[in-house]
Formats: C-alpha cells, structure tokens, sequence
C-alpha cells in the first residue's frame, strides 16, 4: 500500500486539531502520513499572558500534539501573528511552497465564510494556491507536486452565505478518547483562552481526572465533531453501512471546486483509511 498524505492547514495552533483530529488518528494508525500546519503563531489568544510567551507556550503545546498522534509534521508560522494573517503574495508563496513540499493527496483548510479573520484570510490562501500549486513559474524554487491535489473545508457551523455542505463525514468514535488526548495538548486554549472567551468558569485542568476533563471537552466542543443533522447521518451511512448509522461523532468535510477534479464518492474514498 502506497501510503496517501493529508496537509491541513488552520488559521491557528489547535484548529487542525479539533477539525481533523479523530480521522488524522484513524488515518495515522493505518500508515498514512498526515500533516498539520499553523499560519499564525496563535500568540493573541489568552487572556493574560504576553504574546511573547503565549507564542512560545503554543508551540510547545503543538510539538505535544505531534507527539500524541505521530503527525508527519506539526508546522507553525511563527512569523505570522494571531489577529494578523492576511492573503498577501507573500503567505501565498509559504502555502504554495509547504503545499509542493509535502506533495499531499488532500489538503484541508477553512471555508471563506467565518467569524475570524484569520479563518478566512487562510482559507483565501489555500483556495488560491489550488490552482497555483501547478503552475511551475510561480515559486520556480519548489518543483510542482506530480499531481495536483485535491482540495476540500473542514467543517463550520455557519448559515451566511451558505450552510456548509457535508459531502464526506469520518466516524471517529473509537478514537474519540484519543482525540480527546490530542485537544488535551492545547491547555492554553481548551481549558484557559477558550472557557474565559466564553464567558465559563475557568476549569483547572491540574485537578481533574481523565474522565472529567473527556467529558468537558466534548461538552463544550463536541458541536465540531457530533453527528446533529440527518444529513450527516446519510453520509455516513451511505460511506460506512451499519458503522456510520450508529456513530455519534464524525468530522465532516466539503469538497471544493478548486485543485483535483474528482467525485464525491472518490473524495469520502480518499478519507478512509
């Protein structure tokens, strides 16, 4: 088996993690090379901490995360700062040439429509560079991919303009615990930032079991990954027969126009381990 390879991009340091976590396992754990990537430093997003050292601590955090799964890689631009990112020619030239050296056969990212900027700046960046990945003048220094890859989002939770499309949904229940232990990583954002962002509580992590911080997590962010729509349910059951019309937890994915032309049957076939 020739091994398939999976780039995802986020805006920040812990979007790749809840967005794609449990199938990057289940891909992980059958041979395939998966790759994350950060395009900002993530160095805004707490509520005390300097960005200096905020920056620092969520690369630290994304370096665990590697570990925890065995990524290929876990990459972070620290160049680029949170709140900052924009499509300029500049970033477009860094995705291009991440996207040509690692040679994906999918590559993953935000939807243009979000409520952060970031978010949308790195899917303008990623939607630009599918058509771009294979144009060899353009960043003549990296050597186009022998194929380009296909391109798809991951999954939102947002109406304006249009609802995301759930053409692939991976049922990821029985690595739910595991995905669990890749969010667990992200201590600054899951149990600090995120909760203050909130208006929660604060929870202490450092006094929690293992069963008490799982259930938090999927309490507040199981929305990402939680089978809630009777389309999502179609999906996997068409994809996964009788595995799919139990599951309680799936990540969803939509195909995207742009890169690789191929169907949706072979789109949810190149998400299967």
């Amino acid at each position: 088996m020739t091994p398939k390879r999976f780039l995802i991009f986020g805006a920040h340091p812990d979007d790749p993690d809840i967005c794609f976590g449990g199938t990057a396992i289940s891909l992980i754990r059958a041979g395939h090379l998966v790759k994350f990537v950060s395009l900002t430093n993530g160095c805004c997003g707490h509520q005390s901490m300097s960005c200096e050292a905020l920056a620092r601590r969520r690369y630290e955090e994304t370096q665990a995360a590697k570990k925890t799964i065995a990524l290929a890689e876990y990459q972070v631009l620290l160049e680029n700062n949170d709140c900052e990112l924009e499509p300029t020619l500049e970033n477009r030239r860094k995705v291009i040439r991440i996207i040509r050296d690692f040679q994906p056969d999918l590559v993953l990212c935000h939807r243009l429509c979000d409520y952060h900027a970031d978010h949308r700046a790195a899917g303008q960046l990623v939607q630009d560079a599918a058509y771009l990945t294979q144009v060899p003048l353009f960043c003549p220094d990296a050597p186009i991919t022998p194929k380009n890859p296909v391109f798809g989002c991951v999954y939102d939770t947002f109406q304006d303009p249009r609802p995301f499309r759930v053409d692939a949904a991976v049922p990821i229940d029985d690595v739910l615990e595991e995905k669990c232990r890749l969010m667990d990583c992200q201590v600054s954002q899951f149990y600090e930032w995120l909760p203050y962002d909130m208006g929660m509580p604060l929870p202490d992590p450092a006094q929690m079991t293992w069963n008490e911080k799982q259930a938090f997590l999927n309490e507040h962010w199981g929305n990402f990954y939680q089978v809630t729509s009777d389309t999502m349910r179609q999906v996997l059951a068409e994809s996964y027969g009788e595995t799919g019309r139990h599951a309680q937890y799936a990540e969803c994915f939509e195909l995207s126009p742009y890169g690789r032309k191929v169907t949706v049957q072979e789109f949810r076939d190149l998400l299967k381990p």
